[in-house]
């Protein structure tokens, strides 16, 4: 079943599918009504892959005049890294796909969801579907305070890994530091949950490493065609590995940022800014990734930012309405999130869009 948010800033539906444990050769979802005409679709999952196994995503969707485009491939994904990629080149007159996003050139109303396993073995255990409609500029959002002071603050003991401590590192896999924000922010939610790769796994890293499982997320979400460690599923899917439910969707306020947070869930948030548009920060970006770990009881943001030059300083406090606007607005991510948690631990409610 699908909700509909409607409200100023986004539309935003999320959908969770149940693909059969053996799909055999490809499993098709029935049509998946939106509600609303959506401009993106986002599909995510994590799955189970072995050795020369693999899985291929595509989406097809239905513009406003009932016309059903073709398949668009969302991703190939191995765990493996054989193949994990992205798959260029896919545009025509409905649209194209932004190496994790369906960008649609004409509004789509429905969609459907494929997989195709490939190899023995191969599984899939969680797969969504995030269809959205964002304004290009929307106005700044007003900063949404309720609940924090009544609350109190709140912050979750997430473990602090820099990325620029990995700088120069494996140029294979686009080289740590600067480029490893995602790697960094998925290796301390899954050091916030106790899952993560095992001692023996981490022995290629190399001696003196400060850090071996950022190395080890950096390749292990390393998206051949793109060619950087920033697919939004990808980072989602590894986390899977590690036995973590997970989705990427949008979300409208730091009030669902902070709903989350309470229920016990650290978020992974998506933003770009100029250094003076997120005071504290430092430094500009044309997209990173941090993990939102509390807040202030006035209601101010508490995260870890990977950008932070070691480990010691990744915590952070950011303005509320600071942070909303710079990850919120259209010309950013539009308030993309990918939200990881053990299958066991309960979401709190929701009005549609996790």
């Amino acid at each position: 079943m699908s909700l509909v948010l409607t409200v100023d800033l986004a539309r935003v539906a999320f959908t969770r599918f149940t693909v059969p444990p053996d799909p055999g050769a490809a499993w098709t979802g029935e049509e998946q009504p939106v509600g609303f005409p959506a401009t993106q679709l986002v599909a995510s999952w994590t799955a189970h892959t072995p050795p020369g196994a693999w899985i291929e995503v595509e989406l097809q969707a239905t513009t406003e005049s009932g016309t059903r485009t073709k398949w668009y491939v969302m991703g190939r994904w191995s765990e493996h890294g054989h193949p994990r990629t992205s798959v260029p080149g896919q545009g025509d007159e409905d649209g194209d796909v932004a190496v994790d996003t369906f960008v649609a050139r004409r509004p789509v109303v429905a969609y459907r969801v494929r997989v195709t396993a490939h190899g023995v073995g191969a599984r899939v255990d969680c797969l969504g579907v995030m269809a959205s409609a964002v304004p290009r500029r929307p106005a700044a959002p007003a900063a949404s305070t309720a609940g924090s002071a009544a609350a109190g603050a709140v912050q979750l003991v997430v473990p602090a890994h820099s990325q620029h401590e990995h700088a120069g590192h494996h140029p294979e896999w686009d080289g740590g530091g600067a480029n490893w924000c995602g790697p960094a922010a998925v290796a301390m939610v899954l050091a916030f949950w106790g899952r993560g790769p095992a001692p023996a796994e981490l022995g290629w890293v190399g001696d003196g490493d400060p850090c071996p499982v950022v190395d080890h997320a950096a390749r292990g979400t390393y998206d051949t065609s793109y060619q950087g460690t920033g697919n939004w599923p990808f980072n989602v899917a590894y986390a899977g590995t590690y036995g973590l439910a997970g989705f990427v969707t949008r979300l409208r306020s730091a009030a669902e940022l902070e709903r989350l947070v309470r229920a016990g869930i650290p978020v992974i948030t998506s933003q770009s800014f100029k250094a003076h548009e997120l005071p504290g920060s430092g430094y500009s970006t044309n997209g990173h990734i941090m993990v939102v770990t509390g807040f202030t009881a006035e209601g101010d943001i508490l995260v870890n930012d990977p950008a932070a030059p070691g480990d010691a300083q990744v915590r952070r406090v950011y303005p509320r309405a600071a942070f909303e606007n710079v990850w919120l607005r259209g010309s950013g991510s539009g308030g993309i999130v990918y939200v990881l948690h053990p299958p066991e631990f309960s979401l709190p409610p929701s009005n549609g869009n996790w």
